[in-house]
């Protein structure tokens, strides 16, 4: 197996993970990995981060409902805002110069990161 399979399927692992634990991973770790440990562009990074959530998200959602930890009160009206919003957002991606595109991805990581230090 050639390097570059080891590093995407590490990546994927380390996603998983980290998606299984937090319910993220998949903008958090994939985007940054593809772009700068793959050389790939932002918006292909971008674009390929949101195809590798749904089955990760599949994975944990099953658990989870076995568990019984999913409130669907809230659940469904966020899904349902979140499906418009992905809609918007993929729209959007490609005509947001990159150098914006990396400013706000991480500035929103950041600012969460301090967040959920601090709270």
């Amino acid at each position: 197996m050639d390097k570059k399979k080891i590093k995407l399927i590490s990546i994927g692992l380390i996603t998983g993970l980290i998606n299984g634990l937090f319910g993220s991973g998949g903008g958090t770790i994939v985007v940054p990995s593809l772009v700068f440990i793959i050389g790939m562009e932002d918006y292909k990074a971008h674009a390929t981060a949101i195809s590798i959530i749904l089955p990760l998200s599949i994975i944990s959602t099953m658990v989870y409902l076995t568990n019984g930890s999913i409130p669907f009160n809230i659940a469904v009206p966020v899904s349902i805002g979140g499906v418009l919003g992905s809609y918007i957002g993929a729209k959007l991606l490609n005509k947001i110069p990159v150098n914006i595109l990396r400013k706000v991805f991480g500035t929103v990581i950041i600012y969460t990161a301090i967040r959920m230090i601090f709270k």
